[in-house]
């Protein structure tokens, strides 16, 4: 009976018996693979392909991911305010998402927002539906773009360059990469901004507002033509046209 009182008896005996619970468990997972739960509590939840590639993932904020490009994950610090979701392509690479968030500051103020967003492919979005309160300041609002024609990884890598540089140097940096990257341009705004007006504007392929139409609080109505430079060149409202 010594052998059953033995340490070492005692050590292995206690690993096989956790082995074979272990294999146990697992292949009862294996063997149902649709189970049903009342309440799944998680703080994050990773979807992928058979072969690992992640295609939604679910987060709360402090578990948010970066963003994706073929599988790879990029730092994106901004994220660390919102939960949500990512959607992600049959590459890995991320294709718009879901996010959300709200609170009252220490100091009394409100900071609220949600944004929904599709993007170009392996670039960023060109679709987006956002809402938001900065305190007193409240909007809502669709936007549509377009991007240019280069991979946004070629942005995310210049990110990871430019970002250990001297903030005085920064902003000369990202001048030069957008001037050989050309394409990104905000072309249609429907929303209601900070000042309770409600527009419409449509712009031209490098951004600048074209034409506008627009109530302000007051409940005043004008559509505006404008040129290039932002230079209103025709306008008519309910009294002048």
């Amino acid at each position: 009976m010594k052998i059953f009182s033995n340490p070492r008896f005692l050590v292995i005996y206690s690993a096989v018996v956790t082995a074979a619970f272990a294999v146990t468990l697992l292949c009862g997972f294996a063997a149902s693979r649709n189970q049903s739960f009342d309440v799944l509590t998680v703080h994050r939840i990773n979807f992928v392909e058979p072969d690992g590639t992640p295609r939604l993932i679910i987060s709360n904020r402090e578990s948010f991911p970066g963003a994706y490009m073929r599988g790879k994950e990029y730092p994106r610090p901004d994220r660390r305010e919102a939960a949500g979701m990512i959607f992600i392509n049959d590459e890995g690479s991320e294709m718009g998402g879901l996010i959300f968030g709200g609170l009252k500051m220490k100091d009394g103020t409100i900071q609220n927002h949600g944004h929904l967003s599709f993007d170009q492919y392996e670039q960023d979005q060109i679709f987006a539906v956002d809402s938001g309160r900065e305190d007193q300041d409240k909007f809502s609002a669709i936007r549509i773009g377009e991007r240019g024609d280069y991979p946004i990884q070629q942005a995310y890598d210049e990110s990871l360059r430019i970002d250990k540089l001297p903030k005085d140097q920064q902003d000369a940096e990202w001048k030069k990469f957008f001037s050989t990257h050309t394409g990104d341009a905000n072309r249609i705004y429907l929303g209601r901004a900070a000042d309770k007006s409600a527009s419409l504007q449509l712009k031209d392929a490098t951004g600048n507002t074209r034409l506008a139409m627009r109530v302000d609080a007051d409940g005043n109505p004008v559509i505006q033509f404008l040129d290039a430079d932002g230079k209103v060149t025709n306008e008519f409202t309910a009294t002048k046209k």
